[in-house]
């Protein structure tokens, strides 16, 4: 039996190696699918579509989307537009969802959450400087 974790304690986990590993079952990822918000089940997948102001904020998503899933050793597929991003979590070994699906999930939120912020933090500090400059 998988416990239910929550979306911060998922985040502050780390993928592991899957050599024995089996994938979850039906009702053991949509139990954990119900603490992540916006991500949709999909055939042995989730996935989520993020959207962003332009084209030079999705490939800074991407970008940051690429180290996190490098460092965790664990790939995403992403289709990449020039506004939105779909990000689509699969364990390959399991042919199915295992729980690095679910803690990279839950890191891409906060990837996204952190880049939102510092959108709005630049453009307020651009804003500010329009003031002052003139």
């Amino acid at each position: 039996m998988r416990t239910v974790m929550k979306p911060e304690q998922l985040a502050a986990g780390r993928c592991h190696p899957l050599t024995v590993t089996h994938a979850y079952t039906d009702a053991q990822a949509d139990d954990q699918l119900r603490v992540l918000p916006g991500w949709h089940r999909e055939v042995r997948a989730i996935s989520r579509t993020y959207r962003f102001k332009g084209w030079l904020e999705t490939l800074a998503f991407v970008n940051a989307v690429g180290w996190m899933s490098h460092s965790q050793d664990h790939h995403p597929d992403l289709a990449v537009h020039f506004n939105h991003c779909t990000v689509r979590w699969h364990t390959h070994s399991v042919d199915g969802l295992s729980e690095n699906d679910f803690v990279c999930a839950a890191r891409t939120d906060a990837l996204a959450s952190d880049l939102a912020s510092d959108q709005t933090s630049d453009l307020a500090s651009d804003q500010t400087s329009d003031r002052t400059a003139g």
